[in-house]
């Protein structure tokens, strides 16, 4: 087989399995971080990883936001597929945040995974995901990407001229031609926030039980941040399947 099919057959392969990384990282991000504190702790105290750690809900929040902007700027079937219709596309999103960056959600994603990574204190694991989600999404994009090329020729080789990947380096930003829709948003990411919020508690319950200093009291912001995120993801997952509160025509 050639490389360019190589990498697409990849590419669909990892994109239908995605969801199985977080859990690898969570995963492994718990064994680093056990071992941080309990088997090397003086390293867990220098300011880099202090600096990780303090720094971390941020990069999550900042993450997090970035998917909610692009998001709720987006019409229905725009740019993007599913697993189980395979690649779906009716229109080409080139207004917003699109107009800036070519992939703000993978963008999202890496913030919001690699500020759980910063939670280990460890700059050699923060370094190594970051190696191993640019070799794992750089084939999810390529098979995207081959998609999208063949589905709209000029008009996407055009965009993809003046826009890049995934680093916003121009401020040439268009204005979205519709407007922001929370609905949307709360349908689509209330697994990410809670799910942020869930792995920050845990990890920080986690690193006090390895250090031997485990207080619910010291981690009474991380519980509640947890557990409010589980209640707004409950309402809304119960919103979405028994009411119409949060359906919108054409989003």
């Amino acid at each position: 087989m050639a490389l360019q099919e190589e990498l697409k057959k990849q590419g669909d392969y990892l994109f239908k399995h995605r969801s199985y990384l977080p859990l690898v990282l969570l995963a492994v991000g718990l064994w680093v971080k056990v071992y941080q504190e309990r088997f090397n702790g003086n390293a867990s105290e220098t300011l880099l990883a202090e600096a990780l750690e303090g720094g971390a809900i941020w990069v999550g929040i900042i993450g997090l936001l970035v998917r909610v902007f692009t998001v709720g700027y987006t019409p229905q079937k725009t740019s993007g597929r599913n697993t189980n219709e395979g690649q779906v596309a009716e229109t080409l999103n080139t207004t917003g945040i699109y107009s800036i960056i070519r992939n703000p959600l993978y963008l999202g994603n890496y913030l919001m995974w690699v500020s759980i990574t910063m939670l280990t204190g460890n700059i050699w694991f923060v370094l190594l995901f970051t190696l191993g989600f640019w070799i794992y999404y750089e084939r999810i994009v390529y098979a995207e990407e081959s998609f999208l090329r063949n589905k709209f020729g000029i008009n996407y080789l055009e965009w993809t001229t003046r826009t890049p990947a995934f680093l916003p380096i121009h401020s040439h930003y268009t204005k979205p031609n519709i407007g922001f829709s929370w609905r949307k948003v709360v349908k689509q990411e209330k697994n990410g926030l809670f799910a942020l919020f869930l792995a920050f508690c845990i990890f920080k319950l986690v690193g006090d039980v390895a250090e031997g200093e485990f207080s619910l009291v010291e981690e009474t912001w991380s519980i509640l941040g947890a557990i409010a995120t589980g209640v707004v993801y409950l309402t809304s997952k119960y919103l979405k399947k028994y009411t119409d509160l949060l359906n919108e025509a054409g989003r």
